[in-house]
């Protein structure tokens, strides 16, 4: 006999004990009341399994609504539904009992509704399904099973069709690769807002993979093309592919041979009018005119005479006043020359004063750089005496001191090194009192600034991962510029993004905008993606003077001809850029692949003295100075971090972040959360544009005398991945607040100016790149050092460049600043070849 397992005791039956099964399954029929349930079937039925007359489907939830599964069976005494391997309950099933006329045998029709939490519960590790199972008195018998699936259309195509021109009659493929979907897209193309048939005109044909084809291309066949995607959730255009049917034009047949003419020759013509070149065709390639030499046969006679002795007198007069000119031509040149002799003879005085400015004079012959010394009759902390037009410049300063130049009240200059001494505030407000400082926030705990002159320097942020190399040179000489560097957090400041858009880096400013650069300076800055630009589209947005946004770069197809080139890094961007201004990086997703680095940390009071107790979790954008304003805003309002902050990857899923807290002490604690789970929207974390996304978990604990509090705390994305926090500490011990050991404060200096800002020497850097600079046979010049380092995926762009090295080098500096080995880059050298290396090796006193 069969065994029936379920949600049920586990009972034996037979077609005589079905009422008590049914008493032991814990079920009853309708009406409530117990009873036999052969007596409903005619006897000659009664040793039939039940069939089903309708099965559950496939369905899929549209947003919100839920799905109905209905199943029919006769002869059926009971139907149950299980999904996923297990019983629903026999509360969620709708029960209908009908007696089919023809046979007089029991029908019964149940149904269940499946939600979208439902169906979101297995956090995307199997497929939900269901399926109905019938009993008789015979046995039972199983549906098939039925899939719910929550249905979606992304926003973006994989691949959308592209413009072309072609020629009349040539064919044309347009390609489109619809956004992913459940279940999948249907296509269809448009010709100017009109659904393209193939049924109807057999010249267009639509592929298996959704690529248009039209056969012969037709005038009539111009227009605006869009690929359509649609299924149950919603319909997705793409953008519109212009297709520009031209004709060339052909030329008609040669007219017949003239006859011969005066000068002994005949032409014959042709016009360009078989077709005639249409909707920007090319013209006619070759000749429209063509002369032939006639027979001397042919040719008429001709009689010489006063005619052709004028032609020879003609041309006998021309050639003697071209020689009498060729005469004058050559006497001025020779007294002008003789007269230049002379000046040059006396030219050394122009050189004179002009020697090297701190080093002195090098050996003639076979010098090595090594024997260049620096004047160090001068300190090493300051220059004696002011800096004034070249033509005075009788002094000298030193070239291994960072100068910094502020301005004097005689209009001169004190060279110093070190910090800027000024006030921030001051500085700030003279700025902003100028028509191109406009823009320039006041907030100057985020702002660095300096004075800086062709020697170069750098600005960094704190904390914040955000820096500015100025490079010796970007600067023109005789040039002095007061640059600030800023990073944006005013909301009215931040960029608009539109559609499935997402910031992916802070709003950084340097300025003033507008100033003449000679070369590139670096901007760094850090960013929250994946950096897999196979994910992604990214565009780096900069502020024009209106205040409006504009695309100035698309990374991965970097023009080395344009002012502006990136080096993307795991967690950092390097901005070559030769002009200053505000920049951002936007991305928008490709496919479902692509990740946001969420930064997840978890904050407490630092004192409490009442039975509830909060943990605040925050999920921002993984860039420093996101977690440096959080920190410091959880200073102010009394926090402590309370475990080390965790990375989680946020996918473009459309699928919203939970967090729950679990595996509490329930004798001691108690979580005041209504529900199993909070939420935070997708849209609000995916725009980038809400900085301190956060949820506050409130627990009670039962006593004042309970300090001691472990739990579990889980942040994950529906059908995405997850973290999880093991919290074990007590809550009256170490209570301080979040300070300045937290707050991992950079204590470097916010501006340095000159050499002191750059670990490469000077003067070393100037023979580096006098070294690598010119091409190598065997390849032993800025090539091989742009591969040493893991550049190469660069080097069109540092070929542009009038010094690659120097570009080389000042990627170099950007990236290794706080962290660079010189001894490293000496290795380097040395690998390449270069005797130059040996010039780290060095003491800083020789430098």
């Amino acid at each position: 006999m069969p065994l029936v397992v379920g949600p049920f005791v586990r009972c034996r039956f037979s077609a005589a004990l079905l009422g008590l099964w049914l008493v032991c399954a814990g079920f009853t029929c309708a009406g409530g009341s117990e009873h036999d349930a052969t007596a409903a079937l005619p006897a000659a039925f009664s040793d039939l399994l039940p069939h089903f007359l309708v099965e559950p489907e496939d369905e899929y939830i549209v947003k919100n609504k839920p799905v109905t599964l209905t199943c029919r069976s006769t002869p059926a005494t009971q139907i149950y539904f299980k999904c996923i391997g297990e019983w629903v309950h026999q509360d969620d099933h709708l029960i209908e009992r009908t007696v089919d006329p023809a046979t007089a045998l029991p029908v019964m029709q149940v149904t269940i509704e499946i939600t979208r939490q439902q169906v979101e519960k297995i956090f995307g590790l199997d497929e939900y399904w269901c399926q109905c199972v019938a009993w008789s008195t015979t046995g039972t018998q199983k549906s098939q099973k039925a899939y719910i699936r929550i249905a979606y259309l992304r926003k973006n195509f994989e691949e959308e069709p592209q413009g072309k021109e072609v020629a009349l009659d040539q064919e044309v493929l347009l390609r489109c690769h619809p956004p992913e979907g459940v279940p999948q897209a249907e296509v269809e193309w448009q010709r100017n807002e009109d659904v393209v048939d193939p049924a109807s005109d057999p010249n267009f044909f639509i592929t298996a993979d959704h690529n248009l084809v039209i056969k012969k291309a037709r005038l009539a066949d111009t227009g605006n093309y869009t690929c359509v995607a649609k299924n149950i959730v919603a319909r997705r255009k793409s953008t519109s592919a212009t297709v520009l049917v031209y004709v060339d034009g052909g030329w008609s047949e040669w007219s017949k041979w003239s006859a011969c003419g005066a000068d002994c020759s005949m032409w014959r013509s042709r016009e360009c009018t078989q077709p005639s070149p249409g909707t920007g065709g090319k013209d006619c390639q070759g000749l429209d005119l063509q002369s032939l030499n006639c027979t001397s046969e042919q040719c008429p006679e001709t009689v010489s005479g006063a005619e052709d002795v004028a032609l020879y007198v003609g041309m006998v007069a021309v050639a003697l006043c071209l020689t009498l000119l060729l005469i004058v031509v050559v006497l001025v040149y020779r007294r002008k020359k003789e007269g230049l002799d002379a000046d040059v003879a006396d030219s050394s005085i122009l050189t004179t004063g002009f020697q090297p400015m701190g080093i002195k004079p090098s050996k003639p012959e076979n010098s090595h750089l090594l024997t260049i010394q620096p004047d160090l009759t001068t300190t090493t902390t300051s220059y004696q005496g002011t800096l004034r037009s070249r033509h005075e410049a009788t002094g000298k300063f030193s070239m291994s001191n960072g100068p910094l130049l502020d301005p004097l009240p005689n209009g001169s200059h004190s060279l110093h090194n070190g910090k800027l001494n000024s006030d921030p505030a001051d500085f700030v407000s003279r700025l902003s009192t100028q028509s191109y400082f406009k823009t320039l926030p006041r907030d100057v705990a985020n702002t660095s600034y300096g004075t800086f002159n062709f020697l170069g320097g750098r600005l960094t942020i704190p904390s914040t991962g955000i820096s500015l190399l100025i490079p010796p040179e970007a600067i023109p000489r005789g040039k002095i510029y007061e640059i600030y560097l800023t990073v944006q957090r005013k909301e009215d400041l931040r960029l608009p993004l539109a559609g499935c858009q997402t910031l992916l880096s802070p709003v950084v400013s340097c300025g003033p905008p507008g100033v003449v650069l000679s070369r590139p300076v670096i901007l760094s800055m850090d960013h929250c993606f994946d950096a897999c630009l196979d994910n992604w589209a990214v565009r780096l947005k900069k502020q024009n003077y209106e205040g409006a946004w504009e695309d100035v770069l698309l990374m991965g197809e970097e023009l080395v001809s344009e002012p502006y080139y990136c080096q993307l890094e795991t967690e950092t961007c390097r901005l070559f850029s030769e002009q200053l201004g505000t920049f951002a990086l936007v991305g928008e997703s490709l496919h479902m692949g692509a990740a946001k680095r969420l930064r997840l940390m978890l904050f407490s009071d630092a004192y409490c003295s009442t039975l509830e107790y909060n943990i605040r979790v925050y999920c921002m954008d993984d860039t420093q100075d996101v977690f440096k304003e959080v920190m410091q805003m959880e200073r102010q309002l009394g926090g402590r971090l309370i475990d080390e902050p965790h990375v989680l990857l946020f996918k473009d899923s459309y699928h919203n972040l939970r967090l729950s807290i679990h595996d509490m002490p329930q004798a001691h604690w108690r979580s005041k959360l209504l529900a199993g789970y909070q939420e935070i929207p997708f849209y609000h974390i995916w725009n980038g544009s809400q900085r301190y996304l956060h949820c506050t978990f409130t627990l009670e604990r039962l006593s004042l005398s309970t300090c001691e509090l472990t739990c579990q705390l889980c942040v994950w994305q529906v059908e995405g991945e997850g973290q999880s926090f093991g919290l074990d500490f007590n809550i009256a011990k170490d209570t301080r607040a979040v300070d300045a050991e937290f707050l991992l404060m950079d204590s470097s200096a916010t501006a340095l100016a000159g050499p002191s800002a750059f670990q490469i020497p000077y003067l070393i850097r100037q023979k580096i790149c006098s070294s690598l600079d010119a091409p190598c046979p065997n390849g032993a010049d800025w090539r091989m050092l742009a591969q040493r380092l893991k550049l190469e995926r660069h080097m069109s762009f540092f070929a542009s460049k009038a010094s690659p090295t120097s570009v080389i080098l000042d990627l170099w500096e950007a990236q290794h600043f706080h962290t660079g080995n010189i001894n490293q880059l000496a290795t380097v050298m040395a690998d390449i070849g270069k005797q130059e290396a040996m010039i780290f090796l060095v003491s800083d006193g020789e430098c």
